[in-house]
């Protein structure tokens, strides 16, 4: 087997599989995907009801935590990360949501050429074979399947209700023309099995494509160089360390957290902060790490009587072995949840021209990100910040390339962020104060008490954590802060870019997985655009 490629894709996640799937497509174009987790092809993975099984612990889950969090009362946040093949589409909940037309308009606005919304409508598309909507927003025939759900939960039809009763839009499409309101999300799946981007892009080329190389359990530990080209990567796999050559390009898609890693720890990033781990600057660029986004997150919780929500019960025993039965059967019913079926997006204020809150409703009570268990059945109300103001960083702890690195999402940092959570917070118990919400809650277990704006900041400070889309920390732009320019190269280096959600210069109105995608879909285009021109 040769050792040396065209592209070297270092992170198999969302960006770096379909990067490397689309790449490999080119007979002639040899393509190496390395990822330091597994394949990610069983049914833990598959089953979207075993997401619970995941994002708790270490199961294709990197599991990082935060630093303490000053606008947290001190308190260290949990951010699960997806590790092998499909990265965090291989855990994530699987809601299929784009984001706002002018999140993307405001990228180009902000010198990056090429990425309104009429720019990147097309690349959507391209990914996407959506079952149930079709028309000028929608693509059919790609490689992302893209359905309703197929729970047959009867509790969406009360979600739906109360949307109604609190006097809410009700919104079938949130990837449309416009995206305020209340539904029912369209989900990653196929079948009623989870659709990860590697599903898409990667497994089913393994074996069939001479041209594609996939390594798992291969964890970069750092980017050869000559001079100021990227030449290869340096790997762990066991307790071997290798490396494999790129002819054309090094392309980084470890995401918001580990592509910025592992450009510093390669010596690309501030020399004052590399210097003090001893790693020799190879190219002085400040903002690798810097501009760290994420969506701030509070999350209601009740107990419950009703009989379709789940939880540690015996009487719910029954209930699960029949859900397991009608799986294998049929591939419908309880083990086809997402967990967060419902949702929507809504302004805290009448005065907004888009939303600044986005909703999931979740058929479990979750508490911690589901890490503190209780006993019996509830289900869960999600409200987060859309575009926060707050920005933090990521950095190194160590010049190890096996430690996680040091993440700060800063969250609330900005006060305007704690006012804006405030608005979601009541605005959120509006809608569960509504008649059909309010039948089916036995105890609030987490907002007793709670009635005036300091009791509301109070439970925000002590209870807000990520909802898991960090963003932004190898930015796209030309200010002094960018990482990479418009077509993901990075500045003042040659062959090297990055395609992953840390290219996004803000934070998008929404969940980040088909944006990455996109990102993607994107960068391969750009890509064989340049090898054409060549």
């Amino acid at each position: 087997m040769t050792d040396t490629f065209d592209f070297v894709v270092v992170g198999a996640g969302s960006g770096g599989s379909t990067l490397a799937g689309r790449l490999s497509e080119n007979a002639d174009t040899s393509v190496a995907l390395l990822d330091a987790g597994g394949r990610n092809d069983n049914w833990v993975v598959t089953t979207p009801f075993a997401l619970a099984l995941m994002v708790t612990g270490n199961i294709n889950n990197w599991a990082f935590a935060t630093v303490p969090q000053a606008g947290l009362n001190g308190r260290i946040g949990y951010q699960p990360r997806g590790k092998g093949l499909g990265g965090s589409s291989a855990i994530n909940a699987m809601v299929y949501i784009r984001g706002h037309r002018s999140d993307y308009d405001h990228w180009a606005s902000l010198g990056n050429p090429g990425w309104s919304y009429a720019d990147v409508l097309p690349y959507f598309k391209r990914a996407e074979d959506n079952a149930d909507f079709g028309g000028e927003y929608h693509g059919k025939g790609g490689p992302l399947a893209v359905n309703r759900l197929r729970t047959d939960n009867p509790v969406q039809q009360i979600f739906i209700q109360a949307a109604q009763e609190g006097q809410f839009r009700i919104r079938e499409d949130f990837n449309g023309e416009d995206h305020e309101g209340l539904g029912i999300y369209q989900v990653t799946q196929k079948n009623g099995e989870r659709w990860s981007a590697a599903r898409a892009y990667v497994h089913p080329h393994i074996g069939s494509r001479a041209n594609l190389r996939v390594e798992t359990g291969a964890h970069a530990t750092r980017i050869l160089f000559e001079g100021k080209r990227a030449v290869g990567v340096e790997y762990r796999q066991g307790k071997e360390l290798k490396q494999l050559r790129a002819r054309r390009e090094v392309i980084v898609a470890g995401g918001a957290f580990q592509s910025p890693q592992l450009l510093m720890l390669s010596g690309v990033g501030d020399g004052t902060e590399l210097g003090k781990h001893g790693i020799a600057s190879v190219h002085h660029l400040p903002g690798v790490g810097q501009n760290l986004q994420d969506h701030p997150d509070f999350v209601f919780g009740y107990m419950s009587d009703n009989p379709n929500f789940n939880g540690l019960s015996l009487k719910g025993m029954p209930r699960l072995l029949r859900a397991i039965r009608q799986y294998r059967r049929e591939r419908r019913g309880p083990m086809t949840s997402n967990f967060a079926e419902c949702g929507g997006f809504l302004k805290t204020r009448p005065d907004l021209e888009i939303p600044d809150v986005q909703l999931h409703f979740g058929m479990a009570l979750t508490d911690d990100h589901g890490r503190k268990r209780h006993r019996g059945t509830g289900f869960s109300l999600h409200v987060c910040q859309l575009r926060p103001k707050s920005r933090g960083h990521v950095g190194l702890h160590s010049a190890d390339p096996m430690a996680a690195p040091l993440i700060d999402p800063n969250f609330l940092g900005d006060p305007d962020d704690l006012e804006t959570m405030v608005g979601g917070y009541k605005i959120t118990k509006r809608l569960l104060e509504t008649p059909a919400l309010r039948a089916i809650q036995k105890k609030d277990m987490f907002t007793e008490g709670v009635r005036t704006d300091d009791d509301i900041r109070k439970i925000l400070r002590e209870r807000v954590d990520t909802v898991y889309h960090p963003v932004g920390t190898c930015k796209m732009g030309s200010d002094p802060l960018a990482v990479v320019d418009s077509r993901l190269k990075v500045h003042g280096m040659e062959g090297l870019r990055v395609v992953d959600a840390s290219i996004m210069p803000t934070l998008i109105g929404g969940n980040t997985n088909a944006p990455t995608i996109m990102i993607g879909e994107k960068a391969a285009d750009m890509i064989k655009a340049e090898m054409r021109a060549n």
